[in-house]
């Protein structure tokens, strides 16, 4: 019976995972779909150029949720099912998966990057704060938000691994899922990288779309 219910957490985690969002925001404040728009990528950058900054941070804050709630209830709440740190990775690569590849989206999904981020928090408060940062302060100086989702989802491993004997120790399935989420988020902007060697990214606050409000269908 204890091997069913990480099962059952996996599966519930990648359906969680799969609510995109940037999709129902925009529906719900009478914006066009995302996915019609800019880079059609359904995430809260793209919902940005929309003009309404309400809808990109609340999809971002929605987007981190769903990858940090199935993590921290599996961690709070799931020894006593035989559900651990092994789990934990397992619905949260499921909940970065589902964002991926949405089943109730036609497995069209966005980049990850929040989602990710959500999952990080779950591992570790300290690891999302870290990446967190790192993101930052690479939008900051280059202003590419691809670059800092890059540069951030390298690290994260990073700082997993290296802090591993000083602030918690690490696990080797949390360990895995990060390599293979920043491998995934890495493989998703692969057309934001051939646009940033060939100096053609857009940057940060550049190439607003004009707005798209009263157009709650394409």
């Amino acid at each position: 019976m204890n091997a069913l219910y990480p099962l059952l957490a996996t599966i519930a985690a990648y359906l969680m995972g799969s609510l995109s969002f940037a999709v129902i925001v925009s529906r719900a404040m009478g914006l066009s779909d995302p996915r019609t728009y800019g880079s059609k990528n359904p995430g809260a950058t793209n919902v940005l150029r929309s003009g309404s900054k309400a809808a990109a941070v609340t999809t971002l804050l929605l987007d981190a949720v769903k990858g940090w709630l199935p993590v921290a209830l599996v961690l709070w709440f799931g020894k006593p099912y035989g559900m651990e740190e092994g789990t934990a990775a397992l619905v949260g690569l499921a909940a970065f998966l589902g964002h991926l590849w949405p089943v109730f989206f036609r497995f069209v999904g966005g980049k990850g990057v929040a989602t990710a981020l959500g999952v990080l928090v779950g591992f570790s408060p300290w690891l999302g704060l870290a990446t967190a940062a790192t993101w930052l302060i690479i939008a900051v100086f280059f202003r590419y938000s691809s670059l800092a989702s890059l540069v951030s989802a390298a690290f994260a491993p990073v700082y997993y691994l290296l802090a591993g004997g000083v602030l918690w120790y690490s696990e080797t399935p949390i360990a895995v899922a990060i390599v293979v989420m920043a491998m995934l988020l890495a493989w998703r902007h692969r057309e934001n990288i051939q646009r940033l060697i060939a100096g053609t990214e857009s940057k940060l606050g550049q190439g607003k779309a004009k707005k798209a409000q009263g157009h709650g269908k394409p």
